[in-house]
């Protein structure tokens, strides 16, 4: 979960997080590592930037956490630590980690990625994990994953179930991430129904309950009937079942919130990378690299409709997700006509498709999106 700038985070993307040409699921081959002790379980620590809810960035990464466990069993001890400030409290926890003999750290916030570069620095042997960073060292690694795929496909199934052809969007920070998010999910509802718009109403944090609950009853208030969000939390989705509206979920499944108002859930899958990653330290094959993956690499995945998307809308966003897997359908490639931003620019041209780097750089909102860039 990113925490900063955007034009930071644009101005260094892109040569750091993944150099000229290597957005790829795979991992550089360099510094392999010596294999610990097979008699000791790996021991392996997690950070988390706000509390363990039942649903949001956190839990996934917790049930990410699991999956490690349950794979791996008595091979692996886990710690995790829970609701870490970025900054220097990030900083004192992922250091007490790494003096109290944890051989590899996940730490998945935007916001961790210097903290846990600085204490990499003194612990050379420890490996770490930045999830959502973008500066490596021969210690750290560095994955993300590609929402904005689940975000077309859920603005798909949004264009479809929609009245009014409305949509509401509670945002974070105005950083590359979120405005793939936006534009994807807009460009997916207007795929079904080319009059859609998207209302978007920006916060400046991500876990603020109270401030995303009244985000979501203002956008309610103004013909918005289905509604998208990028925040930490269940609130929004809370507020969507108590005006029997409907909402997409984000990061987990969130019908026990919402059990009228879920659509469909746009879900991040971290398991089966945090396995392979500390088996990886465990038979002495760990390499610092990156991971930019997707639905093709089983990371984001879209499912968990409500009981009132009918099949027929189903079978329609599903077979989209294998078309995203399989490489055939791309949110940001345009088709005979020009995709435009908000002030008529052409920003992707006719039969063509943004590059990872672009996509990286992203700093406009497409057409159909109702607001402009905070400044």
């Amino acid at each position: 979960m990113y925490k900063n700038l955007a034009t930071a985070l644009r101005a260094a993307c892109v040569s750091a997080l993944f150099g000229a040409a290597t957005l790829s699921p795979t991992f550089a081959q360099t510094a392999t590592v010596a294999a610990p002790a097979k008699s000791e379980p790996i021991k392996a620590g997690f950070v988390y930037v706000s509390p363990i809810t039942e649903a949001g960035w956190t839990r996934q990464h917790e049930e990410g956490r699991k999956a490690v466990e349950a794979a791996l069993g008595s091979q692996v001890k886990t710690t995790f630590v829970e609701n870490v400030a970025e900054g220097a409290d990030a900083e004192r926890v992922i250091r007490d980690l790494a003096a109290t003999g944890h051989q590899i750290i996940f730490t998945p916030s935007f916001g961790y990625m210097e903290p846990t570069l600085k204490v990499a620095q003194d612990f050379p042997h420890v490996k770490f994990e930045s999830i959502t960073g973008y500066k490596q060292a021969p210690n750290v690694a560095t994955a993300n994953a590609r929402y904005y795929e689940g975000r077309y496909l859920a603005g798909m199934a949004a264009g479809r179930m929609s009245k009014t052809g409305v949509a509401g969007y509670v945002a974070g920070f105005p950083i590359p991430e979120v405005l793939q998010g936006i534009n994807a999910f807009t460009l997916g509802m207007r795929s079904v129904n080319p009059q859609a718009s998207v209302k978007v109403v920006w916060l400046n944090v991500w876990f603020d309950p109270p401030k995303e609950r009244d985000a979501a009853m203002a956008l309610f208030n103004q013909d918005v009937d289905v509604i998208a969000f990028h925040t930490g939390s269940t609130a929004v989705m809370a507020a969507a079942q108590e005006r029997g509206k409907m909402a997409v979920a984000y990061h987990s499944d969130m019908r026990k919130t919402g059990p009228d108002a879920q659509i469909i859930a746009v879900t991040h899958q971290w398991g089966a990378y945090y396995t392979e990653r500390v088996r990886a330290l465990q038979n002495g094959q760990w390499k610092p690299g990156n991971l930019w993956g997707g639905v093709r690499e089983g990371m984001i995945r879209v499912g968990d409709f409500g009981s009132k998307v009918p099949l027929a809308v189903q079978q329609e966003v599903l077979a989209a997700q294998k078309a995203v897997g399989a490489g055939k359908l791309h949110p940001f490639r345009a088709g005979k006509v020009a995709v435009r931003d908000t002030e008529g620019r052409e920003v992707i041209a006719p039969g063509q498709t943004l590059s990872d780097a672009q996509i990286l750089q992203m700093n406009f909102l497409v057409e159909g999106v109702k607001g402009s860039l905070p400044r």
